[in-house]
């Protein structure tokens, strides 16, 4: 989380970093509006990752967050390989890939108390 907020506040004070670091390719596509945009969508889906750890057995959280993956890896390899805006970043493909490998592999079950609990 703490790494997030850092990433948002250094997009909104300078988006340059975007161009050195990550679209390398392409670095006069980076712009402003990009960089806050990158900031709020990489601040909003670490909230997201800590509510679904903090309440894992919340199956529509739990979704939402493996979907968020799964569009962070679909923008990364778009970028790559279809825009060639972005170099080939084996970390975060290895990051979201395991993200989503683990989060179907280790799907959290439904506990039946805890569903009727909610309608009593």
């Amino acid at each position: 989380m703490m790494i997030a907020v850092g990433n948002t506040v250094q997009s909104f004070r300078d988006h340059s970093f975007l161009s050195q670091k990550l679209y390398t390719g392409t670095p006069e596509y980076v712009n402003g509006l990009q960089a806050r945009t990158f900031g709020i969508w990489t601040l909003l889906s670490s909230i997201l990752r800590c509510a679904c750890a903090i309440d894992i057995q919340n199956r529509t959280l739990y979704h939402i967050t493996l979907w968020t993956c799964v569009l962070a890896l679909g923008h990364f390899l778009s970028e790559v390989f279809l825009y060639k805006t972005a170099p080939l970043i084996v970390a975060m493909f290895v990051f979201v890939g395991f993200s989503i490998v683990g989060m179907l592999i280790f799907e959290p079950q439904e506990v039946v108390g805890a569903r009727q609990k909610k309608r009593n």
